[in-house]
Order: C-alpha cells, then sequence, then structure tokens
C-alpha cells in the first residue's frame, strides 16, 4: 500500500510539471506573439536550411521576406512569391513563369511567412524544452507538437531570445527524417515600405508564360 501511494505521488508530480511546464510555454508564445502584432511590419533577413541524412540531402540558402499583417513578398532560392492578401503570386525568373493562385486558408497547413511568427497559436502543443546561450543571447526552446495525429510534421522547436521576445529559429523535423532550420539573421520593424510593395504588376512580365491556377 506504501509503495502504491508512493507511485501515485510521484505520478501527480509528473503531471503537475508537465502542466507547469506548457503554462510556462504558453506564457512565452503569448509574449512573442504580442510583441510581434505591435509592429506595423516587419523584413527579416534568414538562412534556410534542409537536411535529411538517410537520403544524402543537404541544402543551405538565404532569404529575405517583407511582412505587413498577412501580406508578404519572400525572395528564396532565385523565387519571389507576393502575397497580396487574395492572391499568391509566384515569380519564376528561371523559367519566366509565374504561377497565380487563389489563398485559401483552409487548405493552408503549412508555415507560410505571414503565419512564421504566429503559426503556433492554434493546431499544437507546447512543452518547455532547453535553453541555449547562443552568442551571448540566451534562447529558451519551445517544442511544439502538432494536435494532428497525420501530420507530415513530427515536431518543431522554436527557439525565442528571452530578452527581446522575438523569434531566433524555428527547427522543424518531418516524419520522413528531413529537418528543416530556419535562423533568423537580421529582424527589423516598421520599416518605409514601397506603397506597391504587395502588388503584383502584370506589365513587368511580358514575356512571362502566366500559369493561373485559381
Amino acid at each position: 500500500m506504501k509503495n502504491i501511494s508512493i507511485l501515485m505521488i510521484a505520478i501527480l508530480s509528473v503531471f503537475s510539471v508537465n502542466a507547469q511546464d506548457a503554462t510556462k510555454a504558453k506564457t512565452l508564445l503569448n509574449e512573442v506573439s504580442s510583441k510581434v502584432k505591435s509592429y506595423d511590419n516587419m523584413v527579416i533577413d534568414f538562412k534556410y536550411s534542409l537536411e535529411n541524412s538517410a537520403e544524402n540531402m543537404s541544402q543551405e540558402t538565404r532569404g529575405d521576406v517583407s511582412i505587413n499583417g498577412n501580406k508578404y513578398v519572400l525572395n528564396l532560392m532565385g523565387t519571389t512569391q507576393i502575397f497580396d492578401g487574395k492572391k499568391i503570386y509566384t515569380i519564376i525568373p528561371e523559367d519566366q513563369e509565374i504561377n497565380i493562385s487563389n489563398y485559401v486558408a483552409e487548405d493552408d497547413n503549412n508555415i507560410t511567412p505571414s503565419k512564421m511568427l504566429t503559426f503556433y497559436q492554434e493546431g499544437y502543443t507546447y512543452k518547455w524544452d532547453i535553453t541555449q546561450d547562443i552568442k551571448g543571447r540566451k534562447i529558451q526552446y519551445i517544442k511544439l507538437t502538432p494536435i494532428d495525429s497525420n501530420a507530415d510534421v513530427k515536431n518543431i522547436l522554436l527557439g525565442i531570445d528571452s530578452q527581446t521576445k522575438h523569434i531566433y529559429n524555428l527547427i522543424q523535423t518531418q516524419d520522413n527524417g528531413t529537418k528543416i532550420t530556419i535562423t533568423i539573421k537580421s529582424f527589423k520593424t516598421n520599416q518605409p515600405l514601397a506603397k506597391n510593395l504587395f502588388s503584383f504588376n502584370e506589365d513587368r512580365y511580358k514575356d512571362f508564360y502566366i500559369n493561373r491556377l485559381d
């Protein structure tokens, strides 16, 4: 009987610690979200890397994104993607091709640029993870696990600068072993952006093939 009581106390202690960790994680994520929503716009330079040791895949590149509300302009791997709030324009200069599609929120299960700093608000459970000192910055990691058991994503580690409450990096591990890491190198806010930055001007691409998927 005594052993059973000790076991029950141990189990309850584990549940209590897990609950406290989840609460701490959610509180920190809420602070990050509030900080992001306080900005008029954001201009971010980042490093993107993809690795899959089983498939002998390794790729690394740099990119940048300008975000205003849910609108964005993303430059990555020689491709520019513009979202004006209604349609997504993917411009591929190498192929002289442009794909135009409607944005459907219900079908969007990926971390889009406009959701990159707030995607975790729905569909994940939270867990307080390790703390690392990176170049003098205290980075606290939160482990996110999709609630949907059929999701392609196994888990996501979100690194948060404890002082600025800005996201430092995101490490996404997929079920197939692929690991995608996005590390923010420069984070600027409330920049003087051009009024037409998030608008697509078809006249600028007269020699391009336009594939309308809408």
